[in-house]
């Protein structure tokens, strides 16, 4: 199974981006699981606020 982790605050454009993927997984038939992800300090621990 596909495990899609959508991160943001969850405003207007981080539930469209959800309903984009939904969409998607339905149109290719795939077997996936979306969460998304608001909590600032678990979108921290994925390492998408690091400097490069």
């Amino acid at each position: 199974m596909l495990k899609v982790e959508i991160l943001g605050t969850g405003c207007k454009k981080c539930h469209q981006l959800e309903a984009n993927v939904q969409e998607a997984i339905t149109t290719l038939k795939l077997d996936a699981e979306v969460r998304q992800i608001t909590d600032p300090i678990a979108i921290a621990q994925r390492g998408v606020m690091k400097r490069l």
